[in-house]
């Protein structure tokens, strides 16, 4: 069995305002830099066989340091496409152009629909239980890597809301005896 390790990139500007980032490419902030430094205690690059990450600057950065610099990029990590509402807060978005408005339940205009986003996803988590490996680790984005988490246990992705995944974290996916599961989130 693989185990799977969820690596969310290091703090940026916009992680700092709230706004949503999905293809504008920032890089992290000192303290960004800081987190993903911190990594290198938790993991060591020579137990993964197969390392995965989104093209996405502030992710690649990430990786590199906390000591990845052997990995693959991949489109399929990059973070939900958020069209119209990207760069902007959910606070203004709920304010200007749709009260009430969550992600999970409302999706965004002009970007993509939770059905795509699962779909890239599910790639993610059939090439890794492919791979043979015994740990992977992708390094990615919050809401992806949520979806990453639910294409992993297979469930529905409105449950997306009750997984908030913080910067600069580490998540663990594999098995609870015959079941897929959670074995570690946010450490």
């Amino acid at each position: 069995m693989t185990l799977l390790y969820l690596v969310r990139h290091g703090q940026t500007p916009w992680t700092v305002s709230g706004q949503h980032t999905s293809y504008t490419d920032l890089d992290l902030t000192p303290q960004g830099e800081e987190q993903a430094k911190a990594l290198r205690s938790k993991l060591d690059p020579s137990e993964f066989g197969l390392v995965l990450t989104s093209p996405r600057t502030r992710a690649r950065h990430t990786a590199e340091l906390a000591g990845f610099t052997d990995y693959e990029v991949t489109d399929d990590l990059q973070e939900w496409n958020y069209g119209d509402y990207e760069g902007k807060t959910s606070l203004e978005i709920r304010e200007k152009y749709h009260p009430g408005w969550r992600l999970w339940f409302n999706g965004v205009p002009n970007g993509e629909t939770a059905d795509q986003v699962r779909e890239r996803l599910s790639r993610v988590v059939r090439r890794v239980r492919e791979s043979g490996v015994d740990k992977a680790i992708c390094f990615g984005h919050g809401h992806a890597s949520r979806v990453l988490a639910l294409c992993w246990l297979d469930f529905p992705l409105i449950f997306g809301q009750a997984f908030p995944v913080e910067v600069a974290s580490l998540s663990i996916l594999g098995r609870e005896k015959e079941s897929w599961a959670v074995l570690r989130w946010n450490s």
